[in-house]
């Protein structure tokens, strides 16, 4: 989870969260929502699934590479 925050927080643009109800959160840099992620995380047992959008094409690389390579 660490690794993976911390590739959002490098990306330039915005990194959207979709929500249950619909609404797309940016989470890149927030650390209130990153907080938020973390509590979810510990409390599911180290797992958190999400669905992102991530507009920028770079980062939507990077955050791909350190999924397919890091992770």
């Amino acid at each position: 989870m660490k690794n993976f925050l911390d590739t959002v927080n490098a990306c330039i643009g915005k990194v959207y969260m979709l929500c249950p109800n619909g609404k797309k959160q940016n989470i890149n840099g927030e650390e209130k929502i990153q907080d938020s992620l973390w509590r979810q995380y510990f409390q599911n047992k180290n797992c958190l699934c999400l669905i992102l959008e991530i507009p920028n094409p770079t980062d939507y690389m990077n955050i791909v590479s350190y999924y397919a390579g890091d992770c």
